[in-house]
């Protein structure tokens, strides 16, 4: 029987351990199983986390290391497994694809042996590269299995338009679609803020100088390189986008957000993976919507396509 409040987070590393903590803060699960090649890590980051429990603030959540074994009765399985860019190294997710792809493989066989019940979260780079291959390769319900895709991207663009009209982020809507990664493309045509449209924003905030939307673009890409560069990793904003999907999947919120799943021709589009907005709740994945795009967008959009599936090709 599944426990939906129960958590497997398989990698204990930066971004496992971050996503570990931001669970626990915000309670979002009675139970957390921490997995890692490296056992001890996953006890040492197990057993810190679970000691957090005991302040009044807390949920008594039982956080503890584990195996695989406790992927049978679990919720929701997040994957974090695999090296990431290092500082210095070239800048471009999809480098990691052969290697990132053979430990996904072994980690799909573990968790395929105990459950197809549990909504599967892949964080693994290069998430598209992941979320197509464990959908198409494993006999695993598909609507359950989702990739964070540019929920991240789309967070940091909301921020950096705060930034400019000195707003509250989330006042602004509008998606980073495509790949995550260096492909992935700003559809302006979807922003606005609090319902003022996007042509009409230098006007309604009194800016004489319209925003740059080169510069806007520009910085999207480069910023999660920025991080990597300044501290080594990338690990908050991707455990914020974590737990954004686990809320929405425990609270069956079925809300829409920009994430990663294998197309089944929206936009004219097979055997790929790439993040559009998509509906999500308890079930899984439940609508994908093909949002009207300009021509220039949708070419993005192929552009992106054609991209990951030369990485896809590759991995064969």
């Amino acid at each position: 029987m599944v426990n939906k409040g129960k958590i497997v987070i398989i990698g204990a590393s930066n971004v496992g351990s971050a996503i570990l903590n931001k669970v626990t803060d915000f309670q979002l699960a009675s139970e957390i199983a921490l997995i890692d090649i490296n056992t001890d890590k996953a006890k040492g980051e197990a057993l810190d986390a679970s000691h957090a429990t005991s302040c009044i603030y807390s949920t008594n959540i039982n956080v503890h290391s584990g195996t695989y074994a406790d992927c049978k009765d679990a919720g929701i399985i997040i994957i974090t497994a695999g090296p990431s860019i290092k500082p210095g190294e070239k800048p471009d997710r999809l480098i990691l694809a052969k290697t990132n792809t053979k430990i996904m493989g072994s980690i799909m066989s573990e968790i395929t042996k105990y459950t197809k019940e549990a909504m599967i979260i892949a964080i693994t780079n290069p998430l598209d590269v992941a979320t197509y291959y464990i959908s198409t390769h494993f006999d695993y319900p598909r609507e359950r299995i989702v990739g964070t895709g540019t929920m991240l991207e789309t967070f940091r663009f909301r921020r950096a338009l705060a930034n400019h009209y000195r707003v509250d982020p989330k006042n602004i809507h509008g998606y980073i679609l495509g790949e995550h990664g260096n492909t992935a493309f700003t559809a302006w045509s979807t922003v606005n803020i609090a319902g003022m449209p996007l042509e009409h924003l230098d006007e309604c905030f009194n800016f004489s100088q319209k925003i740059s939307r080169k510069a806007i673009e520009d910085e999207i890409v480069q910023v999660a390189y920025d991080i990597i560069n300044l501290k080594g990793w990338t690990n908050t904003g991707i455990s914020m986008v974590a737990c954004r999907f686990i809320k929405a999947i425990l609270y069956d919120e079925h809300t829409i957000l920009p994430m990663s799943a294998v197309f089944e021709g929206e936009y004219g589009l097979h055997d790929v993976a790439l993040s559009i907005p998509r509906m999500l709740c308890g079930e899984g994945v439940v609508k994908s919507f093909e949002v009207k795009l300009t021509k220039e967008e949708t070419k993005m959009l192929m552009d992106s396509a054609d991209s990951v599936k030369k990485a896809i090709a590759g991995c064969k």
